[in-house]
Formats: structure tokens, sequence, C-alpha cells
């Protein structure tokens, strides 16, 4: 009785996503919220509203209190990486390579986690 949510095409590199995800595994949501909130990182504030909704899910379709979730698995993908080009010295060109990121929450009650 899990639930999940998915946060796609996130203009931030998932290597800066994945430290602020690194930061919540395996903790209480209640836990997890105070930890995005206080964290200093760009990432954060878009992997809170992921974890949020995850929450929501769980809360909805399963009936399930919030005090009571696990942060069961969490894992950042890589997106489609947009590519751009910055004009260089002797007309010359350097790419610039903006990537994106697919966040993935899973939420489950503890004894289940």
């Amino acid at each position: 009785m899990e639930a999940k949510a998915i946060t796609r095409h996130v203009r931030i590199s998932p290597r800066k996503c994945r430290v602020v995800v690194d930061l919540i595994r395996g903790k209480s949501v209640v836990a997890a919220n105070e930890i995005l909130t206080f964290t200093n990182r760009g990432a954060s504030e878009v992997v809170q509203k992921t974890l949020n909704s995850a929450v929501a899910n769980a809360e909805n379709l399963h009936h399930v209190r919030p005090e009571s979730l696990v942060v069961k698995a969490c894992y950042v993908d890589e997106g489609p990486t947009m590519k751009r080009i910055r004009p260089r010295a002797k007309g010359s060109a350097s790419p610039i390579r903006k990537r994106t990121s697919h966040i993935t929450i899973i939420v489950a009650p503890r004894e289940e986690a």
C-alpha cells in the first residue's frame, strides 16, 4: 500500500538533485519535510513539492495518516538534455548542456517499509 509521486522535466541537474534526495531516503515524512525546509539547496524546493504530492496521494487514495508514513524509496533519473551553443573566440562555439531530471518519491506506512 505505497503511494508514488513523479515530477518530470525539472530544470536542474540530476547530480545536484541526488544530493538532496539522499538526505531524506528512509526517513519519516515529518523528518524529511523538516530536512528539506532547512536545506540550503536549489533542488530542495522541488523535492519537497514531490514529497508533499506523494503524501497527498497516500492520504487520498489509501486513507493513511501522514504521520505514519516513511520515505520508502526516492531516486532521480536523468531527463532529456537541452543542447545550446555558446559563441567563443575566432568564430568557434562550445556546447552547453542544460540537463533535466525526473524525481520519483515512494512513501509507505512505517510497518510496510
